[in-house]
Protein backbone atom coordinates (compact mmCIF):
# COMPACT_ATOMS: atom_id res chain seq x y z
CA UNK A 1 0.00 0.00 0.00
CA UNK A 2 1.58 3.36 -1.23
CA UNK A 3 0.80 5.62 1.50
CA UNK A 4 1.57 9.30 1.25
CA UNK A 5 2.84 11.28 4.20
CA UNK A 6 0.19 12.90 4.71
CA UNK A 7 -1.68 10.10 4.93
CA UNK A 8 0.30 8.55 7.73
CA UNK A 9 0.49 11.98 9.84
CA UNK A 10 -3.35 11.52 9.69
CA UNK A 11 -2.99 8.28 10.75
CA UNK A 12 -0.49 8.64 13.24
CA UNK A 13 -2.31 11.52 14.85
CA UNK A 14 -5.66 9.89 15.27
CA UNK A 15 -3.83 6.87 16.17
CA UNK A 16 -2.34 8.73 19.07
CA UNK A 17 -5.79 11.22 19.92
CA UNK A 18 -7.79 8.46 20.37
CA UNK A 19 -5.28 6.05 22.54
CA UNK A 20 -4.91 9.46 24.48
CA UNK A 21 -8.25 9.77 24.66
CA UNK A 22 -9.34 6.32 25.86
CA UNK A 23 -6.70 6.32 28.13
CA UNK A 24 -7.83 9.79 30.04
CA UNK A 25 -11.35 9.02 30.06
CA UNK A 26 -10.84 5.24 31.68
CA UNK A 27 -6.85 5.72 33.14
CA UNK A 28 -7.39 6.83 36.54
CA UNK A 29 -9.90 3.71 37.17
CA UNK A 30 -7.34 1.67 35.94
CA UNK A 31 -5.17 -0.30 38.55
CA UNK A 32 -1.19 -0.10 37.68
CA UNK A 33 -1.13 -2.95 35.65
CA UNK A 34 -4.04 -2.17 33.18
CA UNK A 35 -2.55 1.32 33.23
CA UNK A 36 0.99 0.20 32.19
CA UNK A 37 -0.61 -2.46 29.08
CA UNK A 38 -2.45 0.65 28.04
CA UNK A 39 0.76 2.41 27.85
CA UNK A 40 2.90 -0.02 26.29
CA UNK A 41 0.25 -0.51 23.36
CA UNK A 42 0.06 3.53 23.12
CA UNK A 43 4.16 3.46 22.62
CA UNK A 44 3.68 -0.12 20.42
CA UNK A 45 1.11 1.47 18.03
CA UNK A 46 3.30 5.19 17.83
CA UNK A 47 6.60 3.07 17.00
CA UNK A 48 5.02 1.11 14.29
CA UNK A 49 3.64 3.71 12.67
CA UNK A 50 6.20 5.97 12.86
CA UNK A 51 8.75 3.24 11.42
CA UNK A 52 6.40 2.38 8.76
CA UNK A 53 6.47 6.49 8.16
CA UNK A 54 10.02 6.31 8.08
CA UNK A 55 9.79 2.65 5.56
CA UNK A 56 7.21 4.44 3.51
CA UNK A 57 8.32 8.02 2.62
CA UNK A 58 12.54 8.03 3.24
CA UNK A 59 14.10 4.24 2.66
CA UNK A 60 11.40 3.30 -0.12
CA UNK A 61 12.45 7.16 -1.80
CA UNK A 62 16.15 6.06 -1.48
CA UNK A 63 15.74 2.94 -3.30
CA UNK A 64 13.58 4.75 -5.97
CA UNK A 65 15.96 7.30 -6.54
CA UNK A 66 19.05 4.74 -6.87
CA UNK A 67 16.78 2.77 -9.23
CA UNK A 68 16.23 5.63 -11.01
CA UNK A 69 19.79 6.77 -11.58
CA UNK A 70 20.12 3.21 -12.90
CA UNK A 71 17.52 4.01 -15.56
CA UNK A 72 19.73 7.17 -16.55
CA UNK A 73 22.86 4.79 -16.39
CA UNK A 74 21.23 2.29 -18.75
CA UNK A 75 19.44 5.52 -20.51
CA UNK A 76 16.25 5.05 -20.15
CA UNK A 77 15.06 8.50 -19.77
CA UNK A 78 11.54 7.14 -21.18
CA UNK A 79 10.74 4.91 -17.97
CA UNK A 80 11.38 8.13 -15.36
CA UNK A 81 8.30 9.96 -13.88
CA UNK A 82 7.62 13.15 -15.47
CA UNK A 83 5.28 14.29 -12.92
CA UNK A 84 7.77 16.03 -10.78
CA UNK A 85 5.05 19.34 -10.08
CA UNK A 86 2.98 20.25 -7.53
CA UNK A 87 4.05 16.98 -5.17
CA UNK A 88 3.75 18.39 -1.29
CA UNK A 89 6.17 15.64 -0.53
CA UNK A 90 9.42 16.89 0.08
CA UNK A 91 11.28 13.67 -0.18
CA UNK A 92 9.77 13.23 -3.26
CA UNK A 93 10.39 16.73 -4.70
CA UNK A 94 14.02 15.59 -3.35
CA UNK A 95 14.33 12.47 -5.92
CA UNK A 96 12.32 14.38 -8.60
CA UNK A 97 15.53 16.87 -8.36
CA UNK A 98 18.24 14.88 -8.22
CA UNK A 99 17.24 12.38 -11.35
CA UNK A 100 16.41 15.70 -13.12
CA UNK A 101 19.84 16.85 -12.00
CA UNK A 102 21.63 13.46 -13.19
CA UNK A 103 19.86 13.08 -16.29
CA UNK A 104 21.24 16.54 -17.38
CA UNK A 105 24.15 15.57 -16.55
CA UNK A 106 24.23 12.47 -18.55
CA UNK A 107 22.83 14.59 -21.18
CA UNK A 108 26.19 16.43 -20.82
CA UNK A 109 28.46 13.62 -20.99
CA UNK A 110 27.17 12.33 -23.91
CA UNK A 111 27.44 15.94 -25.67
CA UNK A 112 30.57 15.86 -24.40
CA UNK A 113 31.96 12.77 -25.80
CA UNK A 114 30.52 13.21 -28.58
CA UNK A 115 32.20 16.80 -28.95
CA UNK A 116 35.38 14.61 -28.45
CA UNK A 117 34.65 12.31 -31.15
CA UNK A 118 34.36 15.24 -33.22
CA UNK A 119 37.89 16.91 -32.06
CA UNK A 120 39.76 13.84 -32.65
CA UNK A 121 38.30 13.42 -36.17
CA UNK A 122 38.92 17.24 -36.76
CA UNK A 123 42.43 16.66 -35.56
CA UNK A 124 43.00 13.63 -37.91
CA UNK A 125 41.27 15.67 -41.05
CA UNK A 126 43.76 18.55 -40.47
CA UNK A 127 46.32 16.35 -40.07
CA UNK A 128 46.29 14.48 -43.11
CA UNK A 129 45.13 18.16 -44.83
CA UNK A 130 48.49 19.62 -44.08
CA UNK A 131 50.71 16.64 -44.75
CA UNK A 132 49.42 15.98 -48.15
CA UNK A 133 50.99 18.99 -49.76
CA UNK A 134 53.59 19.73 -47.20
CA UNK A 135 55.39 15.60 -48.15
CA UNK A 136 54.66 16.18 -52.37
CA UNK A 137 56.13 20.03 -51.77
CA UNK A 138 59.10 18.13 -49.55
CA UNK A 139 59.60 15.17 -52.07
CA UNK A 140 59.92 17.55 -55.27
CA UNK A 141 62.65 19.70 -53.17
CA UNK A 142 64.70 17.14 -51.43
CA UNK A 143 64.63 15.20 -55.40
CA UNK A 144 66.31 18.30 -56.78
CA UNK A 145 68.90 18.74 -54.14
CA UNK A 146 69.78 15.21 -53.53
CA UNK A 147 71.01 15.30 -57.50
CA UNK A 148 74.71 15.61 -56.87
CA UNK A 149 75.57 14.70 -60.62
CA UNK A 150 72.97 17.37 -62.24
CA UNK A 151 71.27 13.88 -63.86
CA UNK A 152 68.28 15.92 -63.52
CA UNK A 153 68.11 18.68 -66.66
CA UNK A 154 66.70 22.14 -66.44
CA UNK A 155 63.39 21.78 -67.52
CA UNK A 156 62.53 18.58 -65.13
CA UNK A 157 63.79 20.94 -62.22
CA UNK A 158 61.84 23.74 -63.16
CA UNK A 159 59.01 21.31 -63.19
CA UNK A 160 59.49 20.04 -60.05
CA UNK A 161 59.74 23.41 -58.41
CA UNK A 162 56.21 24.44 -60.15
CA UNK A 163 54.94 21.35 -58.56
CA UNK A 164 56.27 21.86 -55.04
CA UNK A 165 54.74 25.25 -55.68
CA UNK A 166 51.96 24.62 -56.36
CA UNK A 167 51.48 22.06 -53.18
CA UNK A 168 52.90 25.15 -51.46
CA UNK A 169 50.04 27.15 -52.62
CA UNK A 170 47.73 24.75 -51.74
CA UNK A 171 49.29 23.75 -48.04
CA UNK A 172 48.70 27.93 -47.81
CA UNK A 173 45.20 28.42 -48.79
CA UNK A 174 44.42 25.32 -46.48
CA UNK A 175 45.75 27.95 -43.44
CA UNK A 176 44.11 30.71 -44.63
CA UNK A 177 40.73 29.00 -44.73
CA UNK A 178 41.22 27.51 -41.24
CA UNK A 179 42.17 31.15 -39.99
CA UNK A 180 39.42 32.33 -41.95
CA UNK A 181 36.46 29.73 -40.12
CA UNK A 182 38.20 30.41 -36.82
CA UNK A 183 38.22 33.85 -36.72
CA UNK A 184 34.23 32.97 -38.16
CA UNK A 185 33.95 31.23 -35.19
CA UNK A 186 34.89 33.08 -32.91
CA UNK A 187 33.04 36.52 -34.37
CA UNK A 188 35.96 38.55 -34.89
CA UNK A 189 35.31 38.86 -38.51
CA UNK A 190 33.35 42.57 -39.45
CA UNK A 191 30.62 42.38 -42.24
CA UNK A 192 31.28 44.96 -44.18
CA UNK A 193 27.73 45.75 -45.88
CA UNK A 194 26.96 47.38 -48.63
CA UNK A 195 24.66 47.85 -51.52
CA UNK A 196 25.45 45.80 -54.94
CA UNK A 197 23.83 44.23 -57.60
CA UNK A 198 23.57 40.73 -57.03
CA UNK A 199 23.05 39.91 -61.21
CA UNK A 200 26.77 41.61 -61.97
CA UNK A 201 27.79 39.51 -59.12
CA UNK A 202 26.80 36.28 -60.06
CA UNK A 203 27.60 37.02 -63.85
CA UNK A 204 30.96 38.05 -62.86
CA UNK A 205 31.44 34.80 -61.48
CA UNK A 206 30.27 32.69 -64.38
CA UNK A 207 33.28 34.66 -65.73
CA UNK A 208 35.57 33.75 -63.24
CA UNK A 209 34.33 29.97 -63.62
CA UNK A 210 33.44 29.58 -67.22
CA UNK A 211 36.68 27.66 -68.24
CA UNK A 212 36.58 25.20 -65.27
CA UNK A 213 32.69 24.58 -66.15
CA UNK A 214 33.82 24.29 -70.05
CA UNK A 215 36.05 21.38 -69.17
CA UNK A 216 32.82 19.10 -67.69
CA UNK A 217 30.75 20.35 -70.46
CA UNK A 218 28.86 22.09 -67.72
CA UNK A 219 26.10 25.04 -68.76
CA UNK A 220 25.85 28.09 -66.27
CA UNK A 221 22.50 29.37 -66.26
CA UNK A 222 20.70 32.45 -64.46
CA UNK A 223 17.32 32.42 -63.46
CA UNK A 224 14.89 33.87 -64.58
CA UNK A 225 16.18 35.09 -67.76
CA UNK A 226 13.57 37.83 -67.05
CA UNK A 227 15.89 39.76 -64.29
CA UNK A 228 15.15 43.77 -63.96
CA UNK A 229 17.78 45.32 -66.47
CA UNK A 230 17.78 48.08 -63.51
CA UNK A 231 19.34 45.30 -61.28
CA UNK A 232 18.91 43.59 -58.48
CA UNK A 233 19.95 45.24 -55.34
CA UNK A 234 21.03 43.25 -51.76
CA UNK A 235 22.21 44.86 -48.76
CA UNK A 236 25.72 42.67 -47.54
CA UNK A 237 29.32 42.12 -47.92
CA UNK A 238 29.88 42.09 -51.23
CA UNK A 239 33.24 39.83 -51.12
CA UNK A 240 31.99 37.49 -48.21
CA UNK A 241 28.85 37.02 -50.44
CA UNK A 242 30.81 36.06 -53.71
CA UNK A 243 33.25 33.73 -51.51
CA UNK A 244 29.99 32.20 -50.99
CA UNK A 245 28.68 31.64 -54.14
CA UNK A 246 31.98 30.75 -55.36
CA UNK A 247 32.23 28.05 -53.25
CA UNK A 248 28.38 27.02 -54.07
CA UNK A 249 28.89 27.02 -57.71
CA UNK A 250 32.11 25.71 -57.77
CA UNK A 251 30.79 22.75 -55.59
CA UNK A 252 27.61 22.46 -58.50
CA UNK A 253 30.01 21.74 -61.14
CA UNK A 254 32.21 19.52 -59.40
CA UNK A 255 29.59 17.16 -58.27
CA UNK A 256 26.65 17.43 -61.35
CA UNK A 257 26.74 15.85 -64.71
CA UNK A 258 29.15 15.73 -67.01
CA UNK A 259 27.31 17.97 -69.72
CA UNK A 260 25.14 19.00 -67.13
CA UNK A 261 23.41 22.31 -65.93
CA UNK A 262 23.98 24.87 -62.86
CA UNK A 263 21.44 27.36 -62.57
CA UNK A 264 22.11 29.96 -59.96
CA UNK A 265 17.93 31.37 -59.04
CA UNK A 266 17.72 35.18 -57.95
CA UNK A 267 14.23 35.09 -56.76
CA UNK A 268 12.78 38.79 -54.58
CA UNK A 269 10.57 37.58 -51.97
CA UNK A 270 9.35 40.71 -50.18
CA UNK A 271 11.91 42.21 -48.49
CA UNK A 272 14.91 40.14 -49.15
CA UNK A 273 16.33 37.85 -52.35
CA UNK A 274 16.56 34.37 -52.27
CA UNK A 275 19.33 33.00 -53.88
CA UNK A 276 19.64 29.32 -55.07
CA UNK A 277 22.21 27.27 -56.63
CA UNK A 278 20.91 24.25 -58.47
CA UNK A 279 23.00 21.15 -60.18
CA UNK A 280 21.88 17.81 -61.44
CA UNK A 281 24.21 15.48 -60.13
CA UNK A 282 23.84 12.46 -58.14
CA UNK A 283 22.30 14.44 -55.06
CA UNK A 284 22.93 13.64 -51.36
CA UNK A 285 21.71 11.20 -49.31
CA UNK A 286 19.64 11.74 -46.39
CA UNK A 287 22.18 11.23 -43.87
CA UNK A 288 24.80 13.18 -44.91
CA UNK A 289 22.83 15.86 -45.31
CA UNK A 290 22.89 17.00 -42.11
CA UNK A 291 26.83 17.18 -42.15
CA UNK A 292 28.06 18.59 -45.42
CA UNK A 293 28.58 22.11 -43.53
CA UNK A 294 31.13 20.43 -40.91
CA UNK A 295 34.44 20.91 -41.49
CA UNK A 296 36.68 18.47 -43.67
CA UNK A 297 33.57 16.63 -43.52
CA UNK A 298 33.26 14.62 -47.28
CA UNK A 299 30.72 12.60 -48.78
CA UNK A 300 33.29 11.42 -51.73
CA UNK A 301 36.59 12.05 -50.16
CA UNK A 302 38.68 10.86 -53.10
CA UNK A 303 36.85 12.74 -55.51
CA UNK A 304 37.33 15.83 -53.49
CA UNK A 305 41.02 15.48 -52.82
CA UNK A 306 41.44 15.00 -56.77
CA UNK A 307 39.54 18.29 -57.91
CA UNK A 308 41.97 20.15 -54.45
CA UNK A 309 39.20 21.08 -52.29
CA UNK A 310 40.03 21.77 -48.91
CA UNK A 311 36.83 20.69 -47.45
CA UNK A 312 36.28 23.93 -45.28
CA UNK A 313 34.52 25.70 -48.50
CA UNK A 314 30.40 25.27 -47.17
CA UNK A 315 31.50 25.53 -43.66
CA UNK A 316 32.72 28.94 -44.07
CA UNK A 317 29.66 29.89 -46.39
CA UNK A 318 28.07 28.28 -43.57
CA UNK A 319 28.99 30.63 -41.15
CA UNK A 320 29.39 33.95 -43.23
CA UNK A 321 25.40 33.45 -44.34
CA UNK A 322 24.79 33.13 -40.59
CA UNK A 323 26.46 36.10 -40.20
CA UNK A 324 23.98 37.72 -42.32
CA UNK A 325 21.22 36.75 -40.09
CA UNK A 326 20.37 33.68 -42.72
CA UNK A 327 20.90 30.44 -43.13
CA UNK A 328 21.75 27.75 -45.87
CA UNK A 329 19.46 25.20 -46.76
CA UNK A 330 19.58 21.93 -48.29
CA UNK A 331 17.32 20.30 -51.02
CA UNK A 332 18.38 17.20 -52.72
CA UNK A 333 17.48 13.84 -53.77
CA UNK A 334 19.16 11.31 -54.40
CA UNK A 335 19.90 10.81 -58.41
CA UNK A 336 18.05 14.36 -59.14
CA UNK A 337 20.79 16.76 -57.88
CA UNK A 338 20.81 19.15 -55.24
CA UNK A 339 19.97 22.52 -54.01
CA UNK A 340 21.74 25.10 -51.51
CA UNK A 341 19.50 28.66 -50.91
CA UNK A 342 19.86 31.04 -48.85
CA UNK A 343 18.44 35.09 -48.42
CA UNK A 344 19.59 38.69 -48.86
CA UNK A 345 18.38 41.31 -47.38
CA UNK A 346 17.40 44.40 -50.06
CA UNK A 347 18.17 47.77 -49.12
CA UNK A 348 15.68 50.03 -47.11
CA UNK A 349 14.58 53.12 -49.07
CA UNK A 350 17.54 55.78 -48.82
CA UNK A 351 19.97 53.04 -47.12
CA UNK A 352 23.74 53.53 -46.97
CA UNK A 353 26.77 50.91 -46.74
CA UNK A 354 28.20 50.50 -43.20
CA UNK A 355 30.01 47.77 -41.77
CA UNK A 356 28.58 45.59 -39.18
Amino acid sequence: MNLSSRTIAILIALLVACVLTTYARIGPTLPFREAFLAAGITVAACFLLIYLSFEALIFKEINGIYAGLEHIKRKEFKKLSNKFLFRPEPVKRVRDEILQMAERRQQELDELVRLQALRREFLADVSHELKTPLFAAQGFVHTILDDEDDEIDLATRRKFLAKAAASLDTLDALVQDLVTIAQLEKGVVRMRRQRFDLIVLVREIFELLEQQAARRGTHLELFPPSLPETGLLVVADRNRIRQVLINLIDNAIKYGRDKGRVVVSLVESGRSVRIAVRDDGAGIAPEHQGRIFERFYRIDKSRSRESGGSGLGLAISKHIVEAHKSTIKVKSTVGEGTTLEFKLNKPKSGAVGSAA
